[in-house]
């Protein structure tokens, strides 16, 4: 019924919808066990709620300085319950994940201090505010210092050049990320030796051909970063990952996570707004750079927001779920058309996006044609790639959400560059999770892009 309601009324290939049937009747197992998964996050956010005495009382709202707010400190109970955290920072006030990140980054480093990615090159937001692409008010400019270790080719954690820089045995990148020959004279902006005050792990794959980091695999890390230098301060970008897997990174060892409303937690229901987790020291120091020093999260009004953020995180499991679901069934029906994809349809999730490397700019623009054509708002715009803010590149980002943005929904985006990979992800309920791969397929089918 389900598909031929497709063909009946919706005007999908028949081809398409046979392929994309049989694709997902060999998923059953997996999402069984997906299920499963998401029941059990469902109960955990229940537990926090409950135990935090939610109360109709804490939905109203608060304005000015927000002082005094009881329902902002129980929503913040909540996610510190949730996330296995000694505090939580979640305010409306912050717009996006990278703001998020920021505050963290801004709030707990300092003139001098040194930040290192062991995850290769951060999300390209990042980039600017870390000051790889130089950027004023970065924290290059701040006179933070930055260090990188790719990848091995196999998309796994270099530790021997992870020590090397722990160890102080290599120089920072400089802003523009060229690398540093170690036998020329220092530049004037590294340290040589100076140890590394915070390590920034990636836990999605961001615009990035490699793999997203299981929980498992953030923890090795992590245990070997202790190891090493014990004082660092680890923070994890957290974007995408919430509830995909039954722990989360503080509680393999991270000392703060930071994510954006408008992806998972917010549970396709929040209009806006971030979070911060983690050690309540590391937590407050972002605050203050969020806020004002002396202030810091004392202050803070909500607006009305509350009960919207309360209830989105209340469905985020279940939305998250959804998104998986959608995300496996790309990666099957994609995969099975003979595309890379990653990750593969029956590999382990620790997050919502799904990557297909189409090779094409014409298939990538196909597919985003095809995921705003199944959008319940803005189905009959085009998708064109256009300068984004924080981007290297033009970017087209297909999503008629009802949150401007919001990658819980059901969106596709893609940088124009080489290799040409679609980053899909979302989906507010399963049946439109899945309809956003029927109506991409069915777009690519009708270019000529795909035989079936």
């Amino acid at each position: 019924m389900f598909y031929d309601y497709y063909v009946n009324q919706m005007g999908i290939s028949p081809a398409v919808a046979s392929y994309i049937k049989a694709a997902e009747a060999g998923l059953i197992k997996a999402l069984s066990s997906r299920a499963e998964l998401t029941a059990y996050n469902q109960l955990k956010v229940l537990q926090a709620m409950q135990a935090s005495r939610l109360s109709d009382a804490h939905f109203t709202d608060s304005t000015g300085y927000g002082y005094h707010d009881t329902g902002r400190q129980v929503l913040e109970d909540i996610f510190t319950a949730i996330f296995k955290a000694e505090a939580a920072l979640v305010r409306p006030q912050l717009i996006s994940g990278t703001h998020a990140l920021a505050a963290a980054l801004f709030g707990n480093l300092r003139p001098g201090d040194v930040l290192l990615s062991p995850v290769g090159k951060p999300y390209d937001t990042l980039e600017s505010v870390i000051g790889i692409r130089p950027t004023s008010g970065s924290l290059a400019e701040y006179g933070v210092e930055y260090k990188q270790v790719e990848l091995t080719p196999g998309g796994k954690f270099d530790f021997d050049g992870i020590k090397e820089v722990l160890q102080g045995k290599t120089l920072a990148v400089k802003a523009s990320n060229q690398s540093i020959d170690y036998n020329s004279n220092q530049p004037e902006n590294c340290s040589g030796n100076m140890p590394v005050k915070m390590v920034t792990i990636q836990r999605s794959k961001g615009y990035a051909w490699r793999p997203s980091f299981t929980i498992d695999e953030i923890k090795q890390l992590i245990t070997f970063i202790r190891t090493i230098s014990p004082h660092t301060i680890i923070l994890v970008d957290n974007c995408y990952g919430e509830f995909a897997e039954d722990m989360e990174p503080i509680e393999v060892g991270a000392d703060i996570a930071a994510g954006s409303l408008i992806k998972n937690p917010g549970g396709g229901i929040a209009p806006g707004g971030g979070y911060i987790v983690g050690a309540a020291k590391y937590v407050e120091a972002a605050a203050e750079r969020l806020t004002a020093p002396g202030l810091g999260s004392a202050v803070g009004p909500t607006f009305g927001m509350t009960r919207t953020l309360l209830q989105g995180l209340f469905l985020a499991p279940q939305t998250v779920g959804a998104c998986i679901t959608g995300a496996m069934l790309a990666a099957a029906v994609f995969d099975g058309l003979g595309y890379d994809v990653n990750p593969l349809p029956l590999a382990k999730r620790t997050d919502i996006v799904q990557a297909i490397k189409l090779g094409e700019p014409e298939k990538v623009l196909a597919y985003c044609k095809g995921i705003q054509k199944a959008a319940p708002v803005d189905s009959y715009v085009l998708p064109e790639p256009a300068p984004m803010p924080g981007y290297a590149d033009g970017v087209v980002m297909a999503g008629g959400t009802f949150v401007q943005g919001s990658s819980i929904e059901l969106s596709a985006d893609a940088p124009l560059r080489p290799p040409y990979i679609v980053y899909h992800q979302g989906g507010l309920t399963e049946a439109h999770a899945k309809a956003g791969v029927v109506f991409a397929l069915d777009a690519l089918y009708r270019d000529g892009y795909v035989g079936l």
